[in-house]
């Protein structure tokens, strides 16, 4: 298997200007392919020492968008350069490192990507209603056009080497707290009477979440929004009686 390491070295320019040697090495594991790309990049500063501007939230868009199509490690230095429109001491300035771009990239995730998971859960419906929309939700928001298939907190480090692991944790991190807030609604459900009170409220969030899960692989793999619904209907048929009911109703 190929593998991209890059390496970062700062000094300066013959004109005196600070400048960034970029240096991409392809290897295979523990040899070396003898293909070596040396980039050298004048830092964030344009000539007169006016420092380029630009928008981090939309930079941020670009970097999670590639972290959400192609996973962390995927991900190299180059691609992020290229469609952050960034110089790697802009990306360092900024961001730190790629780990830390990760982590932002995460927040940014969730605060942009999973408002019909938020929504669905707090609305004032009936607990089989609040299912329904959750896995409908996810339905179409893991297969809508002009994104990435699936869900980032899924896809991104699913299989991650030693050196990754620490993301791989985050984004477990990230899948147990949805996870978590599922059977906090399911548990108020069933205080409500919504639900028997003989169910097991984490084993079903288990099951919700598996499902979800499910999903976005399907979708990963070029499911539509119309085969993801019936996936997501499948799954509700195994609510309880009580939240099935609720669910027929709702429709009605």
């Amino acid at each position: 298997m190929l593998l991209s390491l890059g390496y970062g070295l700062t000094g300066r320019s013959s004109s005196g200007l600070p400048s960034f040697v970029s240096i991409d090495m392809l290897c295979r594991k523990d040899e070396s392919t003898g293909f070596v790309s040396i980039t050298m990049e004048n830092s964030d500063k344009q000539r007169g020492g006016r420092p380029r501007a630009f928008d981090p939230d939309r930079a941020l868009d670009a970097a999670m968008h590639l972290f959400w199509e192609h996973g962390y490690e995927a991900t190299s230095l180059a691609m992020l350069r290229e469609a952050m429109g960034l110089t790697p001491p802009q990306i360092y300035n900024a961001f730190t490192d790629k780990q830390t771009l990760f982590r932002k990239a995460l927040t940014r995730y969730h605060e942009t990507e999973i408002g019909f998971a938020l929504e669905a859960l707090s609305a004032p419906v009936s607990t089989g209603e609040a299912m329904r929309r959750l896995l409908i939700g996810a339905a179409e928001a893991y297969s809508r056009a002009g994104k990435p298939g699936g869900c980032l907190f899924v896809s991104g480090a699913l299989a991650a080497s030693p050196q990754a692991q620490t993301v791989a944790d985050e984004l477990k991190a990230y899948r147990k707290a949805s996870e978590v807030a599922i059977a906090a609604r399911l548990a108020k459900g069933k205080a409500e009477g919504d639900l028997p009170q003989n169910l097991s409220v984490e084993d079903f969030a288990r099951y919700i979440a598996g499902v979800m899960n499910g999903m976005s692989i399907q979708a990963r793999d070029g499911a539509s929004a119309e085969e993801l619904r019936v996936f997501a209907q499948t799954a509700l048929a195994a609510l309880p009686a009580e939240g099935q009911n609720q669910v027929a109703s709702s429709k009605d």
